[in-house]
């Protein structure tokens, strides 16, 4: 899989340079590819913004340096998100349909958007992590890339995205590990007993109760 990010800001990526995502990219099960919008504007200022037309408070990002950007990076069977506080909202189902994507482009907007001309151009998806503003799509950006990759084929384990949160619309059950007494305090005895089918039952209960608690929605889409 393929991932160019469009950014004004791409010292901010070097999160995606450690940990899970740096091993995925050094074995070859993707490629990440972050790419300055800047450096596709005009000299000798290379202004990537302007005034919005119709008046209004801040600067709306411009078509051509965009334009550009996506240019020197878009193929074929490309598929391209804009990350927007007003854009379908980001979940493990949507990742799961991005991960099957050979090459996504994803636009990090700025300061008041982008130029809505750019977006219709190229039928660009618009995305959400949540219902909050943030100053830029970067964090976005990194937050769609990291969810999407770590879905890849042999980039964790098989059985961490098996059983892990929102898989059949529950949250994950607790989790525990050595020492099974520390401060007095001892793990939940059933998970030191070996029985199997009895872990299963617990960790399924415990999952619906956290569920009922945090996200009772999850459980609604159950009963559909």
């Amino acid at each position: 899989m393929k991932i160019d990010i469009l950014t004004l800001f791409p010292e901010m990526f070097a999160p995606l340079k450690e940990s899970i995502m740096k091993r995925a990219v050094e074995d070859g099960k993707v490629e990440i590819n972050v790419i300055n919008i800047r450096d596709f504007a005009l000299p000798p200022h290379y202004k990537c913004d302007d005034e919005p037309f119709g008046g209004g408070a801040g600067m709306v990002m411009m078509c051509e340096p965009i334009y550009k950007s996506i240019e020197s990076v878009k193929t074929d069977d490309v598929k391209i998100f804009y990350m927007s506080p007003r854009g379908k909202t980001f979940n493990q189902s949507v990742a799961r349909e991005m991960a099957n994507f050979n090459h996504i482009i994803l636009l990090c907007g700025h300061y008041e958007g982008v130029d809505q001309r750019v977006i219709d151009m190229y039928n660009m998806e618009e995305l959400s992590i949540g219902d909050y503003v943030l100053t830029g799509g970067e964090l976005p950006a990194m937050v769609v890339t990291d969810t999407i990759v770590r879905l890849l084929p042999n980039v964790i384990t098989p059985d961490s995205i098996v059983e892990e949160s929102f898989s059949e619309n529950l949250l994950e059950y607790n989790q525990y590990t050595r020492p099974a007494t520390f401060l007095g305090v001892s793990v939940p005895e059933v998970l030191l007993s070996g029985n199997h089918k009895k872990i299963a039952e617990f960790r399924q209960k415990e999952a619906i109760e956290i569920t009922k608690k945090n996200r009772p929605d999850l459980l609604e889409k159950n009963k559909e």
